[in-house]
């Protein structure tokens, strides 16, 4: 009975070993600003939340705010929470960003441009490799960001960048090297966020000025999730590594189709006027 009992326990403890082991290789740790995040600038408008599972950031005619990744990373997949400044953002600019630092940067951007009230929010998205970017595309959202959290997504590996709104592609931003296209890949980059004043061009081509009498504007975060490799090199396999070679398939595709065809406004490859030495290389490429 004893002999039992005591195979029982071990059995047991055995069960409780592996639901921990296996919990360690699926189970992405739970998003934490405390952890993840540097608040670095906005004397006191940036706020931790909830714990650590949320953010906020402020901005007023004196200052915005901002912060950024602990830790540096080449490659990875970012995903990021977002709940816009409501009302009349008009002027401000709420950010989600990766970039490394220093002459010849690289930069992979998610900018929410701020509407006078009753407009549709306005996403600008652009990649800067070795300093160059010029590579602008924005599209309406097709729902109100400011009233609940929506998810923001950059994909980036050495073959291609996806940006995702809600885990639908609205972007693909691929790597053609081959054909002397710079492409962000051996900077380590950081992330950053940020609400700031950019009423010089933000809403309408800044002819429509911030209104300070609806500030402060309030921005929050959370649920910002990195599955990544570090600087280093060591890659976080938590939630798997599919990000390394992840592209679109037929339904990414129809749907990047869908949202490119409705809600694009601005593509860098189709203004003539501004690049009157005709289309970049890389536009002449297949879009998927």
């Amino acid at each position: 009975m004893a002999l039992f009992s005591n195979l029982k326990a071990l059995r047991n403890q055995v069960v409780l070993s592996l639901i921990v082991v296996l919990g360690c290789f699926t189970s992405p740790s739970a998003a934490n600003f405390y952890r993840t995040s540097d608040i670095t600038w906005g004397d006191g408008r940036a706020k931790i939340v909830d714990g650590g599972r949320g953010l906020s950031l402020s901005l007023d005619q004196y200052s915005g705010s901002g912060f950024q990744s602990k830790n540096e990373y080449l490659f990875g997949r970012f995903d990021m929470q977002l709940k816009l400044v409501p009302g009349n953002s008009a002027g401000t600019v709420t950010t989600f960003f990766l970039s490394s630092q220093g002459e010849g940067h690289d930069e992979i951007d998610f900018e929410f441009l701020g509407n006078a009230s009753g407009q549709p929010y306005t996403v600008h998205t652009n990649v800067y490799a070795q300093g160059k970017g010029n590579k602008e595309q924005q599209f309406q959202l097709w729902f109100d960001p400011t009233a609940a959290f929506h998810t923001y997504s950059i994909v980036w590996n050495s073959q291609r960048i996806i940006f995702l709104v809600d885990n639908s592609p609205i972007r693909v931003f691929h790597n053609h090297e081959s054909i002397g296209i710079p492409f962000p890949k051996n900077q380590p980059m950081r992330v950053y966020c940020s609400l700031w004043n950019a009423d010089d061009w933000a809403t309408q081509g800044g002819r429509v000025k911030t209104d300070w009498t609806k500030a402060p504007f309030v921005a929050h975060y959370r649920n910002f999730n990195i599955n990544a490799c570090a600087a280093g090199g060591a890659c976080d396999s938590q939630s798997g590594n599919s990000w390394q070679t992840q592209e679109l398939d037929a339904n990414g595709r129809n749907r990047m189709r869908w949202v490119q065809q409705r809600h694009m406004v601005y593509n860098y490859c189709a203004d003539a006027q501004r690049f009157p030495q005709g289309t970049s290389n890389e536009c002449k490429r297949s879009r998927f």
